[in-house]
């Protein structure tokens, strides 16, 4: 089993998938939160937490921790810490062997290569070689999980993956700012025009029939255009509560990544010129 502290910054679906990967793997996991976060598939969010106090995402938990002595519990009971820290002031209080930016930011939110010995950066914003040691590819199709050491992943379309034809209409934006009131939850099956929620006063309709695979808690404060829920036009509900295909891609990655550079930091300067 590893020893390695694995620090990922980011608890929502794809960071989890990665998380969970890394735990069962042997490494020592712990997360790093905002205050609030808004994720859409709360089901397999170990940022759920947060919240929650505690979350439990394929037989792995995931609880809340609020300082260091509560992370080497957490880790000594073989779950994974997660902590409110968006400015990452973790790695001053603790050694860090592998900082993972999960945060699907689609930008650099401060990574820099001497935050610890191994860096990676998931999706666009990174540039390998330069913020990150390497960045892990998220855009869908051939070359999602990639292992990318000089330049960054390919730009966010904004277009999520196609499922039974289905690509935008799967996912619902609020269509105005204020305070959302689900009327559904997530594995909820649900009718194209269903409301399934409000933001403030606006109605949320559903764009297709399906399952909601997602869906941001009820009363967060949301603004115009955020992503707020998921249709899965499939209608399987485990679907709702396992991690995707594509976490499970982008985890094998980040996998590959740290153990790539961990045997070798000759093969990344070759890779990177």
């Amino acid at each position: 089993m590893f020893e390695d502290v694995v620090v990922i910054r980011g608890g929502g679906d794809i960071a989890t998938g990665i998380c969970h990967k890394l735990h069962r793997s042997g490494f020592k996991v712990l997360i790093l939160e905002i205050e609030k976060p808004t994720m859409v598939r709360r089901t397999v969010s170990f940022a759920s937490a947060v919240y929650d106090c505690e979350t439990v995402v394929e037989k792995v938990k995931s609880v809340k921790a609020y300082n260091t002595k509560d992370i080497y519990k957490i880790w000594n009971d073989d779950q994974i810490p997660v902590i409110v820290d968006p400015e990452c002031k973790i790695i001053d209080e603790m050694k860090v062997d592998i900082l993972v930016d999960a945060t699907l930011a689609k930008r650099n939110l401060g990574m820099n290569r001497t935050m610890a010995p191994i860096t990676i950066g998931v999706g666009p914003g990174f540039d390998a070689g330069e913020d990150v040691d390497v960045v892990i590819e998220t855009n869908r199709g051939h070359d999602l999980g990639k292992l990318i050491f000089k330049g960054y992943a390919k730009v966010d379309t904004g277009i999520p993956g196609k499922i039974l034809g289905y690509g935008k209409e799967r996912v619902l934006r609020a269509p105005c700012h204020g305070i959302i009131n689900n009327l559904s939850d997530i594995g909820d099956i649900i009718k194209k025009d269903q409301i399934i929620a409000y933001v403030d006063n606006e109605p949320v309709k559903a764009s297709l029939d399906g399952i909601l695979r997602g869906m941001i808690m009820h009363n967060s404060k949301v603004k115009k255009g955020l992503k707020i829920a998921d249709i899965d036009p499939r209608g399987i509900k485990e679907y709702c509560f396992t991690i995707s295909d594509k976490a499970r891609s982008v985890a094998g990655g980040v996998l590959e990544a740290i153990l790539y550079t961990k045997g070798s930091s000759k093969k990344i300067k070759t890779e990177c010129e």
